[in-house]
């Protein structure tokens, strides 16, 4: 017994003195899709603060593959030393396990939630040529001439796609669902004119609004953006029920230390604090949220039983 508390007690001190000299080394963010999308480009902008807040080099680590879920379960393995973190979007924690079949994780079980970086709402946009004017004419479309009106999206199991799926559940409507591969190919050919309308990211867009080449008609935010002051929410048009955010955020292996946790936290809420990076984000769309873990675990809870629902009522799969 003697020798047992031993072992424990020296444990125990162990995980202190890592949680009061966390980071030694070099800290790895993990994004688990290609570069370039909104999720890499939120670890990429952390990365250099964090160096700055914390004393190390922050790299980032794309591992893409199966929705996300391929480098969901790296990070899943890695071990649990404050080393190696998951930023990720919502797809691999809240929709993925349940479209997908054998994922390597359980997203409420196998992660410790460090924090909810950003969120962005969804714009229900329709090329400028559309004779779709409001969320009233698409209704009415998709009513006189059911499964008729396609629907872009970033591929199965996307934001984009299940808001569209919730739009229909909530309007009882129908559309054609197109899923490409990424949000590029489906906004070029939703700018062309290939597909009637989407549910895009307001910060992938955003710039086609600006410029004539998109006509925004609501948007799933709880308020109007400031982006977007004319356009509705789709509550304001007629539609509840459909207030969806796109999210991005920061997980680590099972186990981390509290101290270290907190840590982390700490540092991604005052590097959002700086206004540059404040500016740099919400100019395109993005809402800033910075919450503590325990926000984080209990909003995860919620957003998974709403996906899941949603999934299980539409029969929504991964094909």
């Amino acid at each position: 017994m003697k020798a047992l508390l031993t072992t424990l007690a020296l444990g125990m001190a162990a995980l202190a003195a890592q949680a009061q000299t966390w980071p030694a080394r070099t800290v790895t963010l993990v994004v688990p899709f290609p570069p370039g999308g909104s999720t890499d480009t939120v670890a990429r902008a952390l990365g250099p603060r964090l160096q700055e807040k914390l004393g190390q080099t922050f790299i980032v680590d794309n591992r893409a593959g199966a929705t996300g879920t391929i480098g969901a379960a790296a990070v899943k393995r890695a071990p649990a030393d404050g080393y190696t973190f998951l930023v990720t979007s919502l797809g691999p924690l809240v929709i993925a396990p349940h479209l997908i079949k054998g994922v390597a994780y359980d997203a409420g079980k196998d992660f410790d939630f460090i924090t909810v970086a950003v969120q962005a709402p969804n714009v229900l946009v329709v090329p400028a040529a559309s004779p779709s004017k409001s969320v009233a004419d698409v209704i009415a479309q998709q009513r006189a001439h059911p499964g008729q009106m396609s629907f872009a999206s970033s591929g199965n199991g996307s934001s984009d796609h299940l808001t569209a799926e919730l739009f229909w559940q909530q309007t009882g409507t129908t559309g054609t669902h197109v899923p490409y591969k990424g949000g590029a190919p489906a906004i070029s050919d939703l700018l062309g004119g290939q597909v009637n309308a989407s549910f895009q990211n307001i910060n992938a867009v955003i710039q086609h609004i600006n410029a004539g080449k998109l006509r925004a008609l609501a948007i799933t935010s709880e308020q109007r953006s400031p982006l977007l002051p004319n356009v509705p929410t789709l509550a304001e048009a007629g539609v509840k029920g459909v207030d969806v955010y796109s999210w991005q955020a920061i997980v680590a292996p099972k186990g981390l230390p509290a101290d270290v946790r907190g840590k982390l936290q700490q540092a991604v809420a005052a590097a959002f604090a700086d206004d540059k990076l404040r500016q740099q984000f919400t100019a395109v769309g993005f809402e800033i949220v910075a919450s503590t873990p325990e926000q984080f675990a209990a909003f995860q809870q919620r957003e998974n039983a709403r996906w899941k629902q949603l999934i299980e009522t539409r029969k929504i799969t991964a094909d």
